[in-house]
């Protein structure tokens, strides 16, 4: 039971602290409100643990042993992390027949996202490292972790939505928009930064 409540610390104070998902679940709910960023929340609930277990069963020791590979990921998932913010900044304002521009991400988008999510990555080693025992049983650990992740995964995502949604009263007209969704971009590339070095 110790172990269990020292792996729900660790899952809550990681998944609830800001990273990538959760600036742009803030952008989403703020942008479209919490009914249509639900894929988006699903999406991270179930990508997220399916990554803690694959790293667990060994995809952390490929990158052991080919380091390139960690890099080319490294570096590419800040490339795209890149492009997702610009498109990020310019989302939610409205175009000339009035309807918003942009839309939620999708399930499928958020669940894959946590492939190049290096945030994600180091949770998922991190835990890996602090929570499976060497020479313990590698599956039953790993399957606890995982489920420990889908257990605090959607209170959180739902929190930042939340959190954005209650922001969406002040964004009230496209410069407002505007401004909140280019700061909140420049957050989510400089979160970034520091996994480069």
């Amino acid at each position: 039971m110790d172990q269990v409540l020292a792996i729900l610390g660790f899952a809550l104070v990681t998944a609830f602290t800001p990273g990538p998902n959760n600036t742009m679940l803030m952008i989403s709910g703020a942008n479209w409100g919490m009914v249509p960023s639900v894929p988006h929340m699903l999406g991270i609930t179930f990508g997220f643990p399916v990554m803690v277990f694959a790293v667990g069963m060994g995809l952390g020791g490929v990158f052991e042993a080919y380091p390139l590979l960690h890099d080319i990921l490294k570096y590419g998932s800040f490339l795209y992390l890149v492009y997702l913010a610009w498109k990020l900044a310019r989302a939610g304002r409205h175009d000339a027949s009035g309807a918003r521009q942009g839309r939620p991400m999708s399930f499928l988008a958020a669940a894959l996202f946590q492939w190049i999510n290096p945030k994600a990555w180091i949770m998922a080693i991190s835990a890996m490292a602090l929570f499976v025992p060497a020479g313990s049983a590698m599956l039953p650990a790993v399957l606890l972790l995982a489920a420990i992740f889908a257990l605090t995964s959607l209170p959180s995502a739902a929190t930042w939505c939340l959190f954005g949604t209650a922001i969406a009263r002040f964004l009230d007209n496209d410069r407002r928009v505007a401004i909140f969704n280019g700061a909140m971009a420049i957050l989510l590339v400089l979160s970034m930064v520091p996994t480069l070095f």
